[in-house]
């Protein structure tokens, strides 16, 4: 039996959180292990609870849903996180895919759509709408930055974008956790980003030219 991906909801609508709840577990590979009505207690359990998936309401009263955001990473909490919104603008989105954010999909977004992007993200893959990923891009100069990065380093990020960890991706380079970190921060520092989801969105782009 496959095991199941273990999900955490942090939404302040009730309403919201029972409805996503039961469109999740529309699909056997997802258990949604807890809900949270706001930040400080969608953090203490994904402490607790340790998810795979943390689906994550954006304007929520208290901690904001970026604010709580950049508190799981600074936890050190590893798992898939996709903000579920609202909201597209450019800001926002530019503040969250920085913090982090594993993916960023909107709450009018048809239910089986939305279910079969959750599995996706779930899966490692990286998620955005068309849009988000047109505005992450034009962020960029037209030269590709990709061509300054070092052979080593252009491993790693095709291992960040197969959504391997980097505790996974050390060990399939066989090199150290620390050696990984390093990687990333220099290549992050080069592509002039600040996430491992923009750095995909990159190479994605690089690969599809």
């Amino acid at each position: 039996m496959t095991e199941k991906t273990k999900v955490l909801l942090i939404d302040d609508h009730p309403l919201m959180r029972r409805g996503i709840k039961q469109l999740i577990e529309l699909d056997e590979i997802f258990e949604v292990i807890g809900d949270a009505g706001n930040g400080n207690d969608g953090i203490s359990l994904a402490l607790q609870l340790d998810p795979d998936l943390i689906v994550l309401d954006l304007n929520m009263k208290g901690l904001s849903g970026l604010d709580t955001l950049k508190a799981l990473r600074n936890e050190g909490v590893d798992a898939r996180i996709v903000i579920l919104t609202v909201s597209d603008a450019k800001n926002d989105i530019f503040a969250l895919v920085d913090a982090g954010a594993d993916g960023y999909l909107l709450k009018d977004t048809e239910p089986d759509v939305l279910l079969a992007q959750l599995k996706r993200i779930a899966g490692g893959e990286v998620v955005l709408s068309d849009s988000i990923k047109d505005l992450l891009l034009e962020r960029h100069s037209s030269k590709d930055p990709i061509y300054s990065l070092t052979d080593r380093e252009m491993d790693v990020l095709q291992q960040i974008a197969t959504g391997l960890s980097n505790k996974q991706i050390a060990g399939k380079l066989f090199i150290s956790e620390e050696t990984v970190k390093v990687h990333i921060r220099n290549l992050l520092r080069k592509l002039n980003v600040h996430s491992r989801v923009a750095a995909t969105v990159l190479y994605l782009e690089h690969k599809g030219n």
